[in-house]
């Protein structure tokens, strides 16, 4: 198991206290070049992976590169950390799949045709995760049937087993300033795996359920901390893209929303 180092001052981000959340962004040096060529291509590839171990280099490479302050990372790549961290994964499976809710949203989410993907611009496409796309009436009838708790822990199983590792992310604090810092170390080792020619996905169901939280933190070595995220890493052929919206449906400028005054031209 590695912990990341902690690395110095960033550009901040300040978040306002409003049903809106706005961020000031401003102007800093330049970044990583391969981390920003791999915006395009970086994905969340929930499939089998090859099962092929990665270098210290890399491995170093994922630490550095996810280093934010306020948060830690840890990379679990021994198998047995790797199979204690997969009976929790199952067990957060496991009470999701119990709830109706959350079960009637993951299917709200489905898009199980492509012409469907495309008309809605979100979601997540069947094809996107290694399944065959299906006719839009077929594809909620199938998934009440073959979506359960034992399909889907031989599922999670495999995939863990086929994964170079697992990605822990743990904000300092548990409020939403950290978690902005916990998501901007995400998307940063999200890119850095796909400047090494690696694939991710999310294994968050020991975050999402409250009741296993504590259980990770003491896992990874951080006990009485709220873990934020989990992520497998590992490599494999990329699979096909889900849609996404652009981002002038999504996002506004606070001057355009009223929220705040407009910057006096220079």
């Amino acid at each position: 198991m590695r912990r990341a180092p902690r690395a110095g001052p960033v550009p901040s981000t300040s978040i306002q206290p409003a049903e809106a959340r706005c961020f000031r962004f401003g102007t800093g040096s330049g970044g990583d070049r391969a981390l920003f060529e791999a915006i395009p291509h970086r994905q969340s590839t929930r499939a089998d992976y090859d099962g092929s171990t990665l270098s210290r280099s890399d491995l170093r490479l994922l630490s550095s590169a996810t280093t934010v302050p306020g948060g830690d990372l840890v990379l679990v790549t021994e198998r047995p950390q790797m199979e204690r961290l997969r009976d929790l994964i199952l067990a957060g499976n496991t009470a999701q799949i119990g709830d109706p809710a959350f079960v009637a949203e993951l299917k709200h989410w489905l898009r199980f045709s492509p012409n469907v993907a495309l008309r809605t611009g979100d979601g997540l496409f069947s094809a996107a995760s290694g399944n065959p796309a299906l006719p839009e009436w077929m594809g909620p009838w199938l998934f009440d049937r073959v979506f359960t708790v034992k399909a889907e822990a031989d599922r999670y199983a495999r995939q863990i087993a086929t994964s170079a590792g697992i990605a822990v992310v743990v904000g300092a604090e548990a409020n939403p300033e950290h978690w902005v810092k916990v998501g901007r170390a995400c998307q940063r080792f999200a890119l850095q795996a796909t400047a090494l020619g690696l694939k991710c996905s999310f294994l968050n169901q020991p975050v999402e359920v409250p009741g296993l939280r504590a259980d990770l933190a003491s896992l990874v070595g951080l006990p009485g901390r709220r873990p934020d995220i989990v992520m497998r890493f590992g490599r494999r052929a990329a699979l096909p893209f889900s849609a996404r919206r652009s981002v002038a449906t999504v996002m506004v400028s606070a001057a355009s929303a009223g929220i705040l005054p407009a910057r006096p031209a220079m």
